[in-house]
């Protein structure tokens, strides 16, 4: 009698190992379908000096709060108009607070009593009296692969 060949047995083994990391691929492959990249187009620059803040939100309470953001892209200033991208956002309501740091001192400078010293903007472009809106003028709803929003800055 002669040994076993062993190829056939490996060769079903590798099918099986194939099959099984396909499987795995296919389940995970609808998580990766729920992430949308957030496209916002700034307009209304003045000026190439300095940087542009721009942040998520997706917490009303922490609109527009320097603290609490999802996420901030700090990007240097290209007027008039400017594109930035937030990628592997999950489905659901957000809000954009953008700020034009023409001076360079990372901070959003205001004058007396609040008023603006530098270019700022909020997603759906709400009217500003006095203070910053609420996150429910400035929410919308994200879902799919690409989600696209314009933020006009103002003084």
């Amino acid at each position: 009698m002669t040994g076993l060949n062993r190829k056939p047995l490996r060769r079903r083994l590798a099918r099986r190992r194939l099959a099984a990391a396909l499987a795995v691929a296919a389940l995970s492959a609808p998580a990766a379908a729920l992430a949308t990249d957030l496209l916002v187009t700034i307009t209304g620059l003045d000026s190439d000096a300095g940087n542009v803040h721009v942040s998520v939100y997706d917490r009303p309470e922490t609109f527009p709060k320097s603290t609490g953001m999802l996420r901030e892209q700090v990007v240097k200033a290209q007027a008039p108009t400017l594109d930035v991208t937030f990628a592997g956002l999950t489905p659901g309501a957000y809000a954009v607070a953008a700020f034009h740091d023409e001076n360079g001192n990372r901070k959003f400078d205001q004058g007396f009593l609040g008023l603006p010293l530098e270019d700022y903007g909020f997603s759906n472009d709400p009217v500003v009296i006095l203070s910053a809106p609420d996150f429910q003028e400035s929410a919308f709803t994200i879902s799919g692969d690409v989600a696209i929003i314009a933020v006009r800055m103002k003084r």
